[in-house]
């Protein structure tokens, strides 16, 4: 995750609201896996579902070089795809 926060240029901010639709997508596919892994496995406790996590973590990690594969582009960006807050101005009278 380090890395995608340095691709993207991130220091504090989530990195989340910088994702593009299929970044997200991805990452919503790899936490889907771990858990039902984990819940397959019935793993309990952090160093136990260590596994299900790189488990959850390869299924996403595959299917997301297939689809790479199939359009012939990375799907990781260094966009940011948060939309810069408008700063109102405030008139006093």
């Amino acid at each position: 995750m380090q890395d995608h926060n340095n691709l993207k240029g991130l220091k504090a901010q989530n990195l989340r609201d910088h994702m593009s639709e299929e970044e997200l997508i991805f990452s919503a596919l790899a936490e889907l896996s771990t858990r039902k892994i984990a819940e397959t496995e019935k793993t309990a406790g952090l160093e136990a579902n260590k596994i299900p996590a790189r488990k959850g973590g390869q299924v996403a990690k595959h299917a997301r070089q297939e689809l790479e594969s199939k359009i012939g582009k990375s799907i990781i960006s260094k966009k940011n795809f948060l939309k810069p807050k408008n700063k109102q101005k405030v008139f006093l009278k």
